[in-house]
């Protein structure tokens, strides 16, 4: 899909010149100065992101999954998001899984020409047997990336329901999006480095989905991460400071409790239940 008859904020010249003679404080400043634009620019969508979250738990409380689509800087931020899932909410690693154009060889280095292919991303969803009751984001701050654009179309076609995150009004994405979010946050400070403030805005925006997805998923007690994997010392010092607040035990005791059962869960269910 041509993506001319547009304007491309994502692309508009920096608002800043002669970066290369500005002192270390001036350009710190100066990007503080645009990365305060982003939290804004989320604010006065947060209700097309409400939808959107409304619309995942729905899928997902129904047994579906949740898929991200990108490219570049994009795709690398939803496989990021995606595999913070598990750990922090103790959800199977099938439960949110991030792709993106070139595969998994494409986080640590860009593989060329891979985000223009327009059937590659069905191809990667389709190794996944997706289908009608999982739910997935294309993330694309131009909002022309043909690897996602396409792969939202495809999707559609197949009565999967989509959205999308860009940086650009009426970018061909949205066209493809059944819940588009358009977070513009104007000219990066390094012309067209949508790393910066796009990709900050995009990440705010895939934290503020999963995690809103998880709690209502009954993923978190309170404002506490029950399901969370002990994967180290620090998680299980956590934990165990969870148990001990919940259950007024000493930390040895609920370390113990914790080892026996092996999640926050667990552990001060079982306890109530046996104490009961």
């Amino acid at each position: 899909m041509s993506d001319l008859g547009f304007t491309k904020t994502t692309e508009l010249p920096s608002d800043y010149r002669h970066l290369e003679k500005m002192s270390t404080l001036e350009l710190l400043t100066s990007i503080n100065r645009e990365d305060q634009k982003v939290a804004i620019a989320i604010k006065d969508k947060i209700p097309y992101i409400q939808k959107c979250v409304d619309a995942v738990y729905e899928k997902m409380n129904d047994g579906g999954r949740l898929f991200y689509l990108g490219a570049g800087t994009s795709g690398r931020l939803g496989i990021v998001d995606a595999s913070e899932c598990p750990p922090t909410y103790g959800v199977p690693h099938d439960w949110v899984i991030g792709l993106m154009a070139g595969g998994d060889i494409a986080i640590r280095k860009s593989v060329e020409w891979a985000e223009d292919d327009i059937h590659q991303a069905w191809k990667d969803l389709v190794e996944y047997s997706i289908d009608s009751r999982d739910f997935v984001i294309g993330i694309a701050a131009s909002g022309t990336t043909p690897y996602v654009v396409h792969g939202l179309k495809d999707c559609q076609e197949n009565g999967i329901r989509t959205a999308c995150i860009t940086c650009n009004v009426d970018a061909p994405i949205t066209t493809y999006a059944d819940y588009p979010i358009e977070i513009v946050v104007g000219p990066e400070i390094v012309t067209g480095s949508t790393r910066m403030k796009s990709g900050t805005a995009q990440k705010l925006v895939l934290n503020m989905i999963s995690t809103s997805v998880m709690i209502k998923l009954g993923r978190v007690k309170d404002n506490r991460m029950v399901d969370m994997q002990l994967s180290n010392h620090k998680l299980m010092d956590r934990g165990t400071k969870m148990v001990m607040e919940a259950l007024s035990l000493n930390y040895d005791e609920a370390n113990a409790l914790l080892r026996k059962y092996g999640s926050v869960r667990d552990a001060v269910n079982s306890y109530k239940l046996n104490d009961s």
